[in-house]
């Protein structure tokens, strides 16, 4: 059998962001039975075989209806590829009007395989010579680094400040490589309850890195997962919203708001193409066509007829999901505190919302000891410093409530703060035995 040398391939193979993803999924299969923190998924309790039919035939009523399709047209846009930027734009453009503010023309919108396609698509574009560099908020979420790797792309770190980033040191990072002869091409952040970190930017931040990116010519990616999922508090406007410029690229996701199985995301690129008649988003579409072609019409039929079902509002349709994640983080916040409040070096903090809780502690916590973690005390968590462009988060974990219910939450806090409690007695020397 053949041998391919690994210098041969893509050098973002071996890199920390390719091989975390892989290093975490190997660990939660050799402890099925742990409880486990680690994976930022939807509840699933909510679910039910029988929507899927029902979704299906919302569109098809749409297509009937609305679009005045007759029974072959429907049948076509459903078995047929579609088009490359999606046979619900419309449907997507509507929901951003109703829940985030924003003002989309369905041209604007690209329908991708999930948000890490968006993410790719953009990257890709953007990356016109090896002088091309994209920012990301430190710590980040290893899907956008993994992209950028995979399209040679060099990702620069951004302090992330306690408003979800440093917008000094955004403007020094910029200033510093254009000196080095490169350019930055875009901020990539998440202002809504940030994976990982939990942090949002009020807004006030928003309106103000918006004015610092206008003063530095560099775009922002604005990526949006998690801000429907908000507690009590009024929701501050998506960067997107507050765009009167243009520089906003907006990247969204169905995966918690709808169904992760689907695979469906988008963005939204409404920027001008100097010397041509068209957008950013056709750009975009160009660079799709050429690597899935279109995303499964049968996927976004499911996910625009579940929009359609509530008026095309997913806050509205997420009720349910927007109480279970609440109490989930309350109860997670709250265990924290009863089990550990009382532990030197030991914090954390407390978002509003969201699906992700930061916890630092005053001993080493990476693969090795999540591994000791799963064996010894079956739980599972996600150590930080795999977020990190460089050094950083060896002495933090990030926690995920959002796929547990309650007893569930209590059992792997209980069995978490054994393995702290032990993690900081030894001293770090856990995983020796």
């Amino acid at each position: 059998m053949i041998e391919l040398d690994p210098a041969s391939l893509h050098p973002a193979l071996t890199d920390p962001a390719l091989t975390a993803m892989n290093f975490l999924n190997e660990v939660a299969s050799c402890y099925p039975d742990a409880v486990s923190f680690a994976p930022g998924r939807p509840f699933e309790e909510f679910w039910d075989v029988a929507q899927i039919p029902r979704y299906l035939e919302r569109f098809c009523e749409h297509l009937r209806k609305d679009r005045g399709m007759d029974e072959a047209a429907v049948v076509r846009t459903l078995h047929q590829y579609g088009r490359t930027k999606g046979v619900i734009a419309d449907i997507v453009a509507r929901h951003l009007g109703a829940d985030e503010g924003i003002t989309a023309a369905p041209d604007a919108v690209v329908v991708t395989v999930g948000c890490q396609e968006a993410m790719v698509l953009v990257l890709r574009a953007l990356r016109a010579t090896d002088r091309d560099v994209v920012l990301a908020v430190d710590p980040t979420y290893v899907g956008l680094t993994g992209a950028a790797r995979l399209v040679d792309m060099p990702v620069l770190p951004v302090a992330s400040g306690a408003e979800g980033v440093d917008r000094e040191d955004l403007a020094r990072c910029v200033a510093e490589a254009r000196a080095a002869g490169l350019r930055p091409r875009a901020l990539y952040v998440m202002p809504d309850f940030a994976n990982p970190t939990g942090l949002s930017m009020p807004e006030e931040g928003r309106r103000a890195l918006l004015e610092t990116a206008e003063r530095e010519d560099i775009l922002l990616l604005e990526d949006n997962p998690y801000g429907l999922f908000c507690g009590a508090a009024e929701r501050p406007p998506t960067l997107k919203a507050l765009d009167t410029t243009g520089r906003v690229v907006y990247l969204g996701s169905f995966a918690k708001t709808v169904l992760p199985g689907a695979r469906v995301g988008y963005v939204v690129a409404d920027q001008r193409v100097r010397g041509s008649a068209g957008i950013f988003a056709d750009e975009l579409a160009k660079i799709k066509s050429m690597i899935t072609v279109n995303t499964s019409p049968i996927s976004q039929a499911i996910v625009a007829g579940r929009l359609l079902e509530n008026d095309g509002s997913l806050d509205l349709a997420n009720t349910a999901e927007r109480h279970q994640y609440q109490r989930n983080l309350s109860q997670l916040i709250d265990g924290l505190g009863r089990r550990l409040g009382s532990v030197p070096g030991v914090s954390w903090n407390q978002p509003r919302g969201g699906f992700f809780v930061v916890v630092t502690v005053p001993v080493a916590v990476g693969d090795a000891e999540l591994e000791y973690s799963g064996r010894a005390h079956g739980v599972l968590w996600t150590p930080m410093r795999h977020f990190y462009g460089g050094a950083g988060g060896e002495h933090q974990l990030r926690l995920s409530c959002s796929s547990l219910d309650g007893d569930r939450i209590e059992q792997g806090l209980d069995r978490l703060a054994a393995f702290l409690i032990e993690a900081i007695t030894s001293a770090g020397g856990i995983c020796e035995r």
